[in-house]
């Protein structure tokens, strides 16, 4: 199962600081809009997306179809394939892609210690 790209979504109390913060890490911003309350930071390949208001907890976040630079993958397993095989093993899905449709689409699982997880395919 190929989930491409892999960053971790961060319910923050105050994008400025979150954004300074980061920067010291050695972030920069990769994406996003800080007047719309978010934003996407990459250090290397890692991925840390920083939103303001937009959600209550952290969320690990996948996108398949994508690299960590956003570009597109030349192979890589949809997200409603991905979505058929995890229903088939057991997995409950909090919400689901619309399996009659191609292109963009997502869906949200949860691991067994409450962690969100969304495969959210762009391409």
């Amino acid at each position: 199962m190929k989930l491409g790209a892999f960053s971790i979504s961060i319910a923050v109390k105050d994008i400025h600081a979150s954004r300074q913060f980061y920067e010291h890490l050695g972030f920069s911003v990769f994406a996003g809009d800080i007047a719309r309350n978010y934003l996407i930071m990459k250090n290397g390949n890692a991925l840390v997306g920083l939103f303001q208001g937009m959600f209550e907890n952290n969320i690990l976040t996948f996108n398949p179809g994508w690299d960590e630079s956003a570009n597109p993958l030349p192979e890589f397993d949809d997200v409603r394939s991905i979505q058929k095989d995890l229903k088939g093993k057991g997995i409950v899905l909090i919400s689901e892609a619309d399996e009659s449709t191609s292109g963009p689409a997502s869906f949200m699982i949860m691991d067994p210690d409450g962690n969100a997880i969304l495969v959210d395919q762009h391409v």
